[in-house]
């Protein structure tokens, strides 16, 4: 009957020709609700509004559908700006993604720091996953052309100068986020914080300081009350501990992100925590819970059907398989990461991850080496540490299988230098270094150890992917 009642009332407006004036006034009222409302989602009163406008999400949505059908540029823009933080944290990513990249197409003359807002929006959504490098650093650029033009408006539009920096290589991912520290808006001081954090973490550096930017960072988002930033915090903590071998406290704290998360609706984030916690309840030897976590990380990736969750959650449950032997199992999720991904399927930190897993299981070890040298390949050009690290795991797995114990050894130590510090949670790493004590006197492994840690990975990597 209401559907009935709104054709009605939509025709009857058409035949008086009043149908774009209350589009309009449509348009300017709900983008009114949502500028109020944006602010207020970065604080502790963040679940308040949420529920206010998750309780206009359908006039929102309908508002911006007619403003880009009417090719209304500062409209589209303007809601997209004040929009763009509520889908992204209200769980509506696919919706929101749709929305900030139509509006940031649009042509048309808009306030430079409005269209700087939504191209960062655009930033911000396509980062958030396994991202094309180019189509990233461009959007990057468009907003900070824009920003220039008019700097100041959305406090997220601080961080565009900081990726761009970034952009300048990893000379300049140690300060990149450091002008974000004095920022007069708190939130952006803790988001800068954890930045600074996990910046030393991509590049490998280990060491208190990186520790305290975290515990800092949180500490900071729990004195404003912004769930998604405490819930960012205690999973960036929980993967430092759980590193270190201490799963146990890792998974408590992977489960106060998930409650702070879950207040907010934010499905996409529970699907990445979850598995996480199954691949550590698993290395705790307790495989019922962590079939449980991997089962409500699947639930919550079904319903937020963000293909990006989708396919980071098969490649979760792809290495889980592998750990448990099972192979056919491997090969399944890895099909699913393939549809999920589509395009991104290609790029270099989803491949690596791919051609790791294949890598273990070859039972040709000439096979084997190609798919562990494409792997590499593909980290490099990822330029992320952590992942480097791990896959110079699964080179060193290689050497192992070819009974080269002493230069096995050697490779794990070099991924531990790569990475700044061992890494407990990688099975295949403890493995390794258990197979290797055994067939070495404890002399000879030391010194292996003393010499991996102390040569260079690529030559290392080099020496066993060429026999």
């Amino acid at each position: 009957m209401l559907d009935t009642i709104k054709q009605y009332a939509r025709e009857r407006l058409e035949a008086a020709g009043e149908a774009d004036l209350a589009r309009r006034a449509h348009l300017s009222y709900f983008t009114e609700l949502a500028t109020t409302a944006e602010p207020h989602l970065r604080r502790a009163e963040q679940l308040e509004w949420l529920a206010i406008l998750d309780t206009e999400h359908d006039n929102i949505a309908s508002a911006m559908r007619g403003a880009l059908a009417a090719g209304e540029a500062a409209g589209a823009l303007r809601l997209a700006a004040v929009g763009g933080w509520y889908w992204w944290l209200g769980g509506h990513k696919n919706e929101g993604l749709e929305f900030v990249t139509a509006a940031a197409d649009l042509p048309g003359e808009v306030d430079a720091a409005i269209r700087a807002t939504v191209y960062g929006m655009v930033v911000h959504f396509l980062s958030s996953g396994p991202k094309d490098a180019a189509q990233l650093q461009e959007w990057i650029h468009k907003a900070s052309r824009f920003d220039r033009k008019s700097p100041g408006g959305h406090p997220a539009i601080g961080f565009i100068g900081a990726l761009e920096r970034l952009l300048q290589g990893p000379d300049a991912m140690l300060t990149a986020f450091e002008p974000q520290l004095a920022d007069d808006d708190p939130w952006v001081r803790a988001l800068a914080r954890l930045q600074m954090g996990k910046m030393r973490i991509v590049l490998g550096r280990d060491g208190q300081e990186v520790d305290e930017y975290l515990e800092t960072a949180l500490a900071d988002f729990r004195a404003i009350g912004e769930r998604w930033g405490i819930s960012f915090a205690l999973t960036e903590l929980a993967d430092r501990i759980a590193g270190r071998g201490e799963f146990a406290d890792a998974c408590a704290l992977l489960e106060q992100a998930v409650t702070v998360v879950t207040e907010v609706g934010a499905l996409e984030d529970v699907v990445r925590i979850r598995s996480r916690q199954a691949q550590l309840y698993w290395l705790l030897g307790d495989s019922e819970t962590s079939a449980a976590a991997m089962d409500e990380a699947q639930r919550c990736a079904d319903e937020a059907a963000w293909p990006n969750s989708l396919a980071e959650l098969a490649l979760e449950k792809a290495q889980l398989a592998r750990w448990r032997g099972d192979p056919e199992e491997v090969h399944r999720q890895i099909a699913i990461a393939r549809t999920m991904s589509g395009e991104n399927f290609d790029l270099p930190n989803v491949s690596a991850r791919i051609h790791e897993l294949l890598g273990y299981l070859s039972t040709d070890l000439d096979v084997a080496r190609a798919e562990h040298a494409a792997a590499l390949r593909a980290a490099v050009e990822a330029g992320h540490a952590p992942l480097l690290a791990r896959i110079i795991v699964g080179i060193a797995d290689l050497a192992l299988r070819n009974d080269e114990n002493e230069q096995a050894a050697r490779l794990l130590a070099a991924s531990n230098a790569v990475r700044g510090l061992p890494d407990r949670t990688l099975a295949d790493a403890t493995r390794i270094e258990s197979a290797t004590r055994d067939r070495l006197d404890e002399a000879d492994f030391t010194e292996a150890m003393r010499a991996g840690a102390k040569a260079g990975w690529t030559e290392l990597t080099a020496v066993t992917l060429a026999c």
